[in-house]
């Protein structure tokens, strides 16, 4: 499976990943921000992270704090550390794939558990996508519209529910709200790694990539209504996916 290139340097989802951290200095939350970053590829395979002091100080946190976290983050996998010359911490994407932890996490929600989701994955990300019709400029798109080439491109279900979890992290941050941003990272992290299931059969992933295009075309074109109804219809095709496989056959004999 090829990695997700990670996002440019000057994309805001990417900026939102390394703003300031200081309302919330902890070991967790910086391994919380890292983690969800890495498994949503906003930091690609292989990219090296800042160096210590630099990043502690992005993060807004004591650097003894930030090796704390690189700590837990080896530990999960998501980080190595290379000594010596050209040295440095280094990002290692997770292979989501459909493995027995990945029936274990969805088997753990209950169908009304996802419909719950479901209203609040809707909710948040029908307001950034009117919110995004509002405000984003030309700039502020490329980087969905470099998502949406990807998800139609990619052939693998892990890398489509990374892909389509990326695109609207960074819908989010064409809003230029970065507690927005943030917010839908962090809902990513709870629901992304299922999305592949979602994207796995080439229907599901032709209907995805045309409501895509669709909602990227409503927030370019700054129809601000249409965007969220886009959005908030999207969202429920993907979730009602979900409750479909959380109910069938096989997943349903594991519960």
């Amino acid at each position: 499976m090829a990695p997700v290139k990670p996002l440019p340097l000057s994309s805001a989802a990417r900026r939102a990943v390394f703003a300031s951290l200081a309302a919330e200095p902890r070991v967790d939350a910086v391994v919380r921000r890292l983690g969800d970053a890495i498994t949503l590829g906003l930091l690609g395979d292989g990219e090296q992270l800042p160096g210590e002091s630099e990043l502690s100080a992005q993060l807004g946190v004591a650097t003894v704090t930030l090796r704390e976290a690189l700590v837990v983050l080896r530990h999960q996998g998501l980080v190595t550390t290379r000594r010596g010359r050209g040295g440095g911490t280094f990002v290692c994407a997770p292979a989501d794939t459909l493995d027995e932890r990945l029936r274990a996490r969805l088997l753990a929600h209950t169908t009304e558990e996802l419909r719950d989701l479901a209203d609040h994955w809707a909710a948040l990300a029908g307001g950034t996508a009117r919110l995004a019709a509002e405000r984003a400029d030309a700039p502020d798109l490329e980087a969905p519209r470099r998502s949406l080439l990807d998800f139609a491109r990619a052939e693998d279900p892990a890398a489509r529910g990374r892909i389509d979890g990326r695109l609207h992290v960074e819908i989010a941050a064409a809003a230029q709200s970065a507690r927005l941003t943030r917010e839908e990272i962090r809902f990513q992290t709870e629901i992304g790694p299922l999305l592949c299931l979602a994207f796995n059969q080439p229907e599901a992933h032709r209907e995805a990539d045309a409501q895509h295009r669709a909602l990227l075309d409503a927030v370019a074109s700054g129809n601000g209504e249409l965007a969220r109804d886009l959005a908030e219809q999207h969202v429920h095709v993907a979730l009602r996916r979900l409750i479909e496989r959380r109910l069938d056959g096989p997943w349903q004999q594991q519960a």
